[in-house]
């Protein structure tokens, strides 16, 4: 089989590692001219953690990953009002990552056979029916789908057995295939953004923590990273779901009133170019696949940061649909079996996440309090068991459960 995977972010990447390594033919575009260097910190666990194990890829992630100690929230003066053990979030092993830096294991990882192409952007998507695969006509009808084929930007096309739209919540194949954005988006009412910086001060009064102000409407967080810079995440309540224009002072503007160090972080606040923001938003969908297009990770299933694990999700909904691709007597059989194992995990931590709003940022003093209260009860001993669950949903034993791949 010969599978185009469009996005060379975290789930492209997986996907295009697992099928690669089972035999098959996989090409993929990235529009991005180069690897993304933005990004956040991200708490790694649960199935992806799974699956970054099943690929043998654990002691590469050990080698960029972070163990930071606990989640803590501080008041404008630094005051410690409330904390969780980084450790209580999952039931299973845990490791905080950098974005860029997952995205570089999986990329550093692909088999010699992946063809990776950046700076592809994806114009069209055109149906192959059987008998028309050498010299098709774009308006050929009849006869069953055997096929795909993709225009770029360029001009150049491309055919294959199979697309998978991997490009993320603003998915052009979701988009070309599927239908406009807004059929799909479910936005939550959040913006997020985040960047790194240069600011000892900041590094040291973080240390090996995950700080967070405890704050009412936005939020700001800092990780210290041990190349001497703070990595900073940022998200702030909005009615509009609309992208700035300006990203720099869409940042200053929304964070202006919050005190402890954040002063000093905005100052640092650096050019568009090098600034991660977007919507806090589901991709909430009726299938995920149409004939030979199937989407996965967020182009079908974003479960918003308010959930956490999209990564997770993605690296192992990656590993669910290359076992299905390579095990089922057919494509078709495959991407029917995906969805009907991987859609109830997804939904599932989308509820979570819907749920997890008012904890996450409370939009009031009667939330702030009760956020804080919630943590101080979670936290005694006979209650911490319930922690995994009301932060990250039920665990899947699927990965574990996968028969061997042939």
């Amino acid at each position: 089989m010969h599978a185009i995977i469009c996005g060379a972010g975290i789930t492209g990447l997986a996907l295009a590692n697992r099928l690669s390594t089972l035999g098959h033919d996989v090409t993929v575009l990235e529009r991005s001219p180069a690897p993304r260097a933005q990004g956040y910190m991200i708490d790694f666990f649960g199935p992806g953690y799974d699956a970054i194990r099943a690929m043998g890829l654990l002691p590469a992630l050990e080698e960029v990953a972070y163990h930071v100690d606990e989640a803590v929230f501080v008041d404008e003066q630094g005051r410690r009002r409330g904390a969780i053990g980084i450790s209580e979030f999952a039931s299973g092993d845990l490791a905080s990552v950098m974005r860029p830096d997952l995205e570089r294991v999986l990329r550093e990882h692909l088999p010699a056979g992946a063809d990776l192409r950046y700076g592809a952007t994806l114009t069209a998507v055109t149906p192959l029916r059987t008998g028309t695969r050498v010299t098709p006509a774009d308006d050929v009808r009849g006869g069953p789908v055997d096929g795909v084929r993709v225009g770029l930007a360029d001009g150049s096309v491309l055919e294959a057995d199979l697309l998978i739209g991997a490009d993320g919540i603003h998915s052009a194949v979701r988009r070309l295939v599927f239908g406009p954005e807004d059929s799909y988006l479910r936005f939550l009412g959040f913006h997020t953004a985040a960047y790194s910086f240069d600011a000892p001060g900041i590094h040291d009064a973080v240390g090996g923590r995950f700080c967070m102000t405890d704050t009412i409407g936005s939020q700001f967080g800092f990780y210290a990273l041990r190349d001497g810079r703070v990595a900073s995440f940022a998200v702030h309540r909005t009615p509009d779901p609309t992208m700035p224009a300006d990203l720099q002072a869409a940042i200053k503007s929304a964070y202006a009133g919050l005190g402890w160090v954040v002063p000093e972080a905005l100052a640092h606040c650096p050019g568009d170019e090098d600034i991660y923001y977007d919507q806090v938003a589901q991709i909430v969908m009726p299938r995920w696949s149409s004939g030979r297009v199937v989407l996965a990770g967020d182009a079908c299933g974003a479960v918003s940061l308010l959930a956490g694990q999209g990564a997770s999700l993605g690296i192992a909904g990656a590993y669910v649909l290359a076992d299905k691709l390579t095990n089922a007597p057919t494509i078709e059989d495959a991407l029917r079996e995906y969805e009907q194992v991987w859609r109830p995990v997804v939904e599932e931590k989308q509820k979570t996440g819907r749920s997890a709003a008012r904890w996450f940022l409370p939009g009031s003093r009667t939330e702030l309090v009760a956020r804080r209260l919630l943590l101080r009860v979670l936290r005694t001993p006979g209650l911490r068991s319930l922690l995994p669950a009301a932060i990250g949903g039920k665990p899947t034993t699927l990965i574990h459960d996968l028969e061997p791949a042939r």
